[in-house]
């Protein structure tokens, strides 16, 4: 994964939501929680939600399942990962498929890298790019949760751009990407074999670094053959609740 110096973080006009959190908690997870409570709140009486993968997302489920504890929501939950469904299940969020409901009313999801403004993301290195890039199409609104060390002035400064490909003559897809200045590095599990998406696929994280132009990497990468889908979420995330030191903020796309 590429690493890069840190950006500073970019200021929005913003509402603001009040500082909280477990003390057992470190910094940067309370902000994480700040953020996923915050977001929480916009789910509705009787939506179909999508349910995100990753660290702060699962701070979002969290919140969600303590509504419908607390409140008695009801909403049905359409995971983008089996370990999202698991969490829901456990929070008693009732789930639901694309085989009852073929559109979302909301998505709450993280990312790895948010470019405020248009609000293009970075997301799959919690390895479920693939279903978070289905339910976040499928949905008539994505709001993102995260932390303001997520912020960056040019995407890919931080991270690589992960892409999901076919096991199958994954060499000669990485070839490919190489060619196209990806530097792609095959990513491997806990026990240094392939790791394995919940769609039996691998992932090549792609070193671009900061790309002046995102959607013309996106264009190549949607060319590739044996590339299931890529991590550049360009045009689904509608708003972003972030927190930090000054507590959350609502970064609005801008059209």
């Amino acid at each position: 994964m590429l690493a890069i110096s840190k950006s500073p973080a970019m200021m929005c006009a913003v509402t603001h939501f009040a500082l909280d959190g477990p003390m057992e908690l470190s910094q940067q997870d309370q902000w994480k929680k700040q953020a996923g409570d915050a977001a929480a709140m916009l789910v509705e009486d009787g939506m179909i939600v999508g349910l995100g993968t990753g660290s702060t997302a699962r701070f979002a489920i969290a919140a969600i399942g303590r509504r419908v504890a607390e409140e008695g929501l009801r909403i049905l939950g359409i995971p983008t990962s089996d370990r999202t469904a698991e969490q829901a299940r456990n929070e008693k969020i009732p789930l639901t498929t694309f085989a009852e409901h073929t559109q979302i009313d909301l998505t709450l999801d993280g990312a790895d890298e948010i470019l405020p403004g248009p609000l293009y993301l970075i997301k799959g290195h919690g390895g479920a790019l693939l279903r978070e890039k289905i339910v976040a199409s499928a949905s008539k609104r994505m709001a993102v949760v995260a932390d303001d060390t997520k912020l960056v002035t040019r995407l890919g400064e931080r991270v690589s751009v992960p892409v999901e490909v076919v096991p199958f003559g994954w060499q000669v897809t990485a070839r490919r990407l190489a060619e196209l200045g990806g530097k792609p590095t095959l990513r491997l599990g806990a026990d240094q074999k392939p790791y394995i998406t919940d769609g039996g696929h691998y992932i090549l994280n792609c070193a671009f670094g900061a790309m002046d132009d995102p959607k013309e990497t996106a264009h190549h990468l949607d060319h590739v053959v044996g590339l299931i889908e890529h991590g550049l979420f360009l045009k689904v995330a509608t708003e972003a609740y972030i927190a930090g030191q000054d507590g959350v903020k609502v970064l609005k796309k801008e059209k």
